[in-house]
């Protein structure tokens, strides 16, 4: 196995290690899969990246949390403000939508 160094510039560090993270993915094992995916003829995607599936899940909940709010606005005062911030944890909300 060939080992190759790179520098890049800060932004694209904190964007690589938070889709690492997202991806559930070390950050060389996720470099190494976007190279895999630059060059793979075929253009398939090849991050099993849990990102989408916990966005829906966030998103369930909510609902749900809405329907409990119908009953109980506090009650969905307080699953709202817990989903917010394990979407924002996860780097799923841009820095506008997250204060």
């Amino acid at each position: 196995m060939q080992k190759i160094n790179f520098r890049i510039d800060d932004r694209l560090d904190r964007e690589l290690r938070r889709r690492a993270y997202g991806a559930g993915l070390s950050v060389s094992d996720f470099a190494r899969r976007a190279l895999e995916q630059a060059i793979d003829e075929r253009k398939r995607y090849v991050f099993s990246s849990q990102d989408e599936i916990l966005a829906t899940a966030i998103q369930i909940l909510s609902i749900v949390a809405t329907s409990v709010g119908e009953g109980s606005p506090k009650a969905l005062e307080q699953g709202m403000a817990q989903a917010r911030a394990i979407l924002a944890e996860r780097g799923l909300l841009g820095d506008e939508t997250a204060r």
